[in-house]
C-alpha cells in the first residue's frame, strides 16, 4: 500500500507522461539537441538555472522546472550536446519503458521488475561501484531521491553514442552531479555519498545539489 501511496502522490504532481525510448530519447527530448532545442521541446517549463555538473569536464547542466525552486528535469550537455537526461522524482514527468514507470517508484519493486527481466534475458542489469542498478544497453540509471512520502526511483537516461558502462559511476559519462546525495538503499551500508568523513577530490568544484 505504502508503495501504492507513493506512486500516486508522483502521478498527482507530474504534468507530462513522457515514453523512454532507449538511446534516442525521452519525451519531447532527443539526444544530441543543443540548449535552444531542448528549451523549446518544454513550453511547460522555464529555466531555473545553469551549472557546471562534474568537477573534471566543463559539462553543462540546466535545470528546467515547473516554477521557481520548483525543479522537473535536468538536462546535460557536452559540446553543446544534449546527452543526457535526468528526471525530479517529485515534480518531474512519469517516464515509461515498456508500459512500466520508471519515476517515483519504490526502489525494491523497480529492482524486482530489473532482476525479472534480466532473468528473463530481456535486459543485462549492472550495478556501479556505489550499487545504482542500471542497463548500458538502454543508457538507464536508476537512482533514488527523498520525496515527502520516503524514498522513490529517479530514471538518469543517456543517448546512444554515451551508453557504453553509463552504469559505472567511475567510469560512465554520467556527469558526477547524479550520483551526490542517497544511496540505492543496501543493508549496512552508508545511505549517502560521499559518506561522513570521506575526503573527496573535487578541489573548488561542488555539486549543486
Amino acid at each position: 500500500m505504502a508503495g501504492a501511496d507513493l506512486r500516486g502522490a508522483a502521478k498527482e504532481s507530474a504534468r507530462w507522461d513522457w515514453e523512454l525510448m532507449p538511446l534516442e530519447g525521452v519525451g519531447p527530448l532527443c539526444f544530441g539537441m543543443c540548449i535552444t532545442e531542448v528549451t523549446a521541446a518544454l513550453p511547460g517549463m522555464i529555466e531555473l538555472r545553469r551549472f557546471q555538473a562534474s568537477p573534471y569536464s566543463e559539462t553543462v547542466g540546466v535545470e528546467f522546472g515547473i516554477g521557481p525552486a520548483e525543479p522537473a528535469v535536468y538536462a546535460y550537455f557536452i559540446d553543446g550536446q544534449l546527452f543526457c537526461v535526468a528526471v525530479d522524482a517529485a515534480r518531474g514527468p512519469q517516464v515509461t519503458l515498456w508500459g512500466r514507470e520508471l519515476t517515483a517508484c519504490p526502489p525494491a519493486d523497480f529492482e524486482d521488475f530489473l532482476l525479472h527481466a534480466h532473468r528473463c534475458e530481456v535486459v543485462q542489469v549492472s550495478y556501479g561501484p556505489r550499487a545504482n542498478p542500471g542497463v548500458n544497453e538502454l543508457g538507464l540509471v536508476v537512482r533514488v531521491q527523498e520525496v515527502a512520502g520516503g524514498l522513490v526511483t529517479r530514471p538518469v537516461m543517456v543517448g546512444r553514442a554515451w551508453a557504453a558502462r553509463c552504469t559505472d559511476d567511475w567510469e560512465g559519462c554520467i556527469p558526477e552531479c547524479e550520483w551526490v546525495g542517497r544511496m540505492w538503499p543496501l543493508p549496512g551500508e552508508s545511505t549517502v555519498w560521499p559518506p561522513p568523513g570521506h575526503t573527496t577530490q573535487w578541489g573548488d568544484w561542488l555539486p549543486p545539489f
